[in-house]
């Protein structure tokens, strides 16, 4: 994702040394975010030089934006709407139902949507996320995929006592089988012995 003048990424090893620079300059906790890299878009200039960066943090369908810098915030009134596009489409990517965040910037509310959390919402934040000011609601809940995973794990021990079931069952039927063949030989061989008596009694 690019404009003219700007190109906008997810951030990569490379990119952590100019990273670690623009934390420090916006007074957040280097040492800590520059293991958590691999979270971070990054808007650059079209030589590579590196303008700004936030974070999006995933918890199952939830994701947290987290940590925005700027090199010059003179530039963030562009810059913010590419990463905004980036962080949507990331988040379209992974199936998320809600963003979170605790950035205080105007434009989070105004210009992207979002809104206080409604107290039944809460519920939905994961631990990991800590507080958040404010939520945007992507796309309906529907089954998380734990939950998908659970229901599956369920079929499949329903599928395989219905299995072992099936199973018991077909031995059953092939001894009963096996029993009246056993039967109906014996009937035979009854029947038989009875004839070939029955024919040597009879007057030649």
């Amino acid at each position: 994702m690019h404009s003219k003048v700007h190109r906008v990424r997810r951030a990569t090893t490379d990119d952590v040394p100019g990273l670690i620079a623009l934390w420090k300059s916006a007074h957040l906790p280097a040492d800590e975010l520059d293991k958590r890299f691999t979270e971070f878009q990054i808007v650059e200039t079209a030589d590579g030089k590196l303008l700004g960066a936030i974070g999006l943090q995933i918890v199952g369908a939830e994701g947290k934006i987290h940590s925005e810098a700027y090199s010059d915030f003179g530039l963030t009134d562009q810059l913010r709407p590419l990463l905004w596009e980036r962080l949507l489409n990331v988040a379209t990517n992974h199936g998320l139902f809600r963003l979170w965040t605790n950035e205080s910037a105007p434009f989070w509310k105004k210009d992207c949507g979002f809104i206080s959390p409604p107290v039944e919402a809460l519920a939905k934040l994961p631990p990991q996320f800590g507080k958040a000011a404010a939520m945007l609601q992507l796309k309906e809940d529907r089954a998380a995929p734990a939950a998908l995973e659970a229901e599956f794990a369920r079929f499949r021990a329903e599928e395989g006592a219905r299995s072992q079931k099936m199973f018991r069952q077909a031995r059953l039927f092939k001894g009963l089988a096996w029993g009246l063949s056993v039967l109906l030989f014996i009937f035979v061989a009854i029947g038989v012995v009875y004839l070939l008596r029955a024919r040597s009694t009879l007057p030649h």
